[in-house]
Parts: structure tokens; sequence; C-alpha cells
């Protein structure tokens, strides 16, 4: 399966609990931190509803 390399890029701070729970929910939670994911479609709508505080390598 292939793998994408997901990381934080913006706080949390003044945004929705529902975004606060879907980066938690990535594996991440700190500026910075980064998390290598298997890419699934359930990630990748995850990844797309926080795409302005996260980046995305694909391998």
């Amino acid at each position: 399966m292939a793998k994408i390399i997901v990381k934080q890029v913006r706080g949390l701070v003044h945004k929705p609990e529902a975004q606060r729970k879907i980066v938690m929910a990535l594996g991440l939670g700190r500026i910075g931190k980064t998390k290598e994911i298997n890419d699934t479609p359930a990630v990748r709508g995850m990844i797309a509803k926080v795409a302005h505080l996260v980046t995305v390598v694909e391998q």
C-alpha cells in the first residue's frame, strides 16, 4: 500500500473542534510534527478537511 507523509504546518488555536479532532486522528497535534500514513480514501478525505493546516508529501 502506498504511504504519504503528512506534516502539520499551522497551529490549532481558534480552529473549530472538528478540525482539531481530525488533526489529532491523523496523529499530529504540534506544528512541525510529521506522520507516515497509509494512503486511503478515508485519510485523503480527512486531509482535504484540514488542507490549510497540513502539507502532504507522496512517496
